[in-house]
């Protein structure tokens, strides 16, 4: 399980996305959408089952090894 900010689809506004601009000034940082954070474990023999919404802005990202 990782607790982390998910990019939401589309174009509307939220925290992630801001804070994602915010992080481009940082070298190396950035937010992910949950398609992105698919990819990632997928790369590290994992499989993203789901991703929960918290009511304090992060989501928890859960996954299982393949």
């Amino acid at each position: 399980m990782v607790v982390e900010l998910v990019i939401p689809p589309g174009y509307g506004s939220s925290f992630g996305k801001w804070l994602d601009l915010h992080m481009l000034a940082i070298p190396g940082g950035r937010e992910r959408t949950e398609a992105e954070y698919a990819a990632l474990f997928q790369k590290a023999g994992f499989r993203l089952t789901r991703v929960i919404p918290t009511p304090a802005g992060p989501s928890v990202v859960e996954a299982v090894p393949v």
